[in-house]
């Protein structure tokens, strides 16, 4: 059977649910899933059915160095000018596999481009535009 046939969504955990809420509705744009969200969490309906998950885990917030959620996009400049605008600052790697330029902006081997950046617990997160074929 497997689980390739199915819906995934990403969740992330938070320290503080208000200031979690300010940047995710506020500077990323989201809109909550129902009207009806409980006080302790938050989903996000994205593009194409996907979902984003935000809840309250003080204990297991910012550990992970990894990114841990992405956005598909076509315009990765455009959103990365429009999210700075809102006041999302944008990570900036100088050595190592990942090299940004002065947007935060990193381009990989064969042109896909991706800028990461930080929620306002230290969880990372990327906004990619795949290579144009």
């Amino acid at each position: 059977m497997g689980l390739n046939e199915y819906k995934v969504a990403a969740a992330i955990a938070v320290s503080n649910m208000k200031s979690a809420r300010e940047f995710y509705e506020g500077k990323l744009g989201l809109s909550p899933a129902t009207d009806h969200e409980p006080d302790d969490n938050r989903a996000y309906r994205c593009g194409e059915g996907s979902v984003i998950h935000v809840y309250s885990s003080p204990d297991h917030t910012g550990r992970s160095t990894a990114t841990l959620a992405g956005w598909y996009v076509d315009d990765v400049e455009g959103i990365v000018d429009e999210l700075a605008s809102r006041g999302v600052s944008f990570e900036r790697y100088g050595e190592g596999p990942i090299i940004t330029d002065d947007k935060g902006i990193a381009t990989f081997d064969g042109g896909a481009k991706v800028a990461y950046f930080r929620d306002p617990d230290g969880n990372t997160l990327s906004i990619a535009q795949a290579t144009r074929s």
